[in-house]
């Protein structure tokens, strides 16, 4: 291997984890820019309908992901696990094409697919089973590495879907393409992954389901998902704040948002990469600070745009900022669980959900307060602040170990 591809993506299951997370992220990329489309244009959802229904269907996963995750870590393998939520996903997407009612889509959104969406923490807690052994900084690129497929697929997919599907008169054929997306997943689970990849990772007793989620909700746990969820809201209110500020203040046109994401999206793959090199030399707790500051700098430069060239300009910080916002916390969260793979993979799921939920709030309060550039620079702060409470977090557990030494 080159020394921009890492001997660790030698690994097979590693490898087969990227592919299938690509087909993974094809499907969400085919449909989200449209399932607002489909369900209030077409399929008649009333706007606070649709609202409330997406948040359902996040908190659903959340708790989804939680239990299978458990239940992996019981097993003691993760492919099983994974079959049965690519079967949903292909019954969730396929069940909206077939049957385009309203009470369809309600009942996709908020059983079939909050399911298939906890492949996603299936996936990498099989990848860091198969990282069983491997030194800490090869974690931290491998998982950059799988992580980089998401972005990879949110490069390709979107405006392919776009392309085929632009002179339709319905956005349903994106759901079909989903549904064979889940079915390629499908097949790479079960031909490609080796069955046992996390078979010398031995879990050293069993939890409950309760006690899984107690787990994941106790102070220690819940202190380090706040401060990681305060840094990925930024990626939420950036979504948010960056379409409105580039067809308002910086008089732009919505094909430049299309573009404008499409040349963030690119820039993080490569940056994934500079990323994961960088934690292995400084530690991933330096790397993640020095990125979240760059990613403040794009968002208080974003409050400021005027002009479209100010966007496209920006679009270097935003890159690399984000894209070690995207990759360095997965293996943050996951070592906040270490020795449960499933579990501690089912935090990416929980910090989505916080850090959506954080990031709603702090866009409804600096939108009343002030505007969208008033809200971008409260977004900075808010990310600034969760590196923080992470520092502090860290101080004070290197401290405990010696003051335990001293006494």
């Amino acid at each position: 291997m080159s020394r921009l591809f890492p001997d660790v993506f030698r690994n097979p299951a590693i490898r087969a984890s990227m592919i299938a997370i690509f087909t993974f992220g094809m499907a969400g990329a085919m449909t989200a820019p449209y399932r607002s489309i489909v369900g209030i244009r077409e399929l008649g959802l009333s706007d606070g309908l649709y609202s409330f229904l997406a948040f359902a269907s996040a908190a659903v996963n959340v708790v989804i992901s939680v239990l299978l995750g458990n239940l992996a870590d019981r097993l003691g393998e993760y492919r099983s696990a994974m079959i049965g939520a690519c079967i949903f996903g292909i019954v969730g997407y396929g069940m909206v094409y077939l049957f385009p009612t309203a009470a369809i889509f309600i009942i996709s959104a908020l059983l079939p697919l909050p399911i298939y969406g906890a492949l996603n923490s299936l996936l990498f807690a099989n990848a860091r089973a198969a990282m069983h052994g491997m030194s800490r900084s090869e974690m931290v690129t491998a998982n950059s590495g799988v992580r980089a497929m998401i972005s990879l697929s949110w490069v390709l997919i979107p405006g392919i879907t776009g392309l085929v599907l632009s002179g339709a008169s319905s956005m349903l054929p994106a759901y079909l393409f989903a549904a064979i997306s889940c079915l390629f997943c499908q097949g790479i689970i079960l031909f490609a992954l080796p069955k046992r990849a996390g078979a010398e990772l031995v879990v050293p007793h069993h939890l409950s389901y309760l006690g899984a989620l107690r787990q994941v909700v106790s102070p220690r746990i819940s202190a380090h998902i706040a401060g990681v969820a305060l840094i990925t809201s930024t990626l939420h209110l950036n979504d948010a704040l960056l379409p409105l500020i580039a067809t308002g203040a910086a008089h732009g046109a919505l094909s430049d948002v299309g573009i404008l994401v499409g040349i963030v999206a690119l820039l993080e793959i490569v940056f994934i990469i500079v990323w994961s090199r960088i934690a292995r030399e400084a530690g991933q707790m330096v790397a993640l600070a020095a990125g979240t500051i760059i990613y403040a700098v794009f968002l208080c430069l974003l409050g400021f745009a005027s002009e479209p060239w100010h966007l496209y300009a920006l679009t270097l910080l935003a890159g690399i900022g984000a894209a070690a916002i995207i990759s360095i916390p997965i293996t943050y969260l996951q070592d906040l669980i270490a020795d449960r793979p499933g579990l501690g993979s089912a935090l990416i799921s929980v910090n989505v959900f916080a850090s959506a939920g954080i990031g709603a709030l702090v866009f409804a309060a600096g939108t009343w307060l002030t505007g969208y550039s008033g809200t971008a620079l409260m977004s900075a702060v808010t990310g600034l602040s969760g590196i923080a409470i992470l520092g502090l977090l860290q101080r004070r557990n290197a401290v405990a170990p010696a003051d335990a030494g001293v006494q």
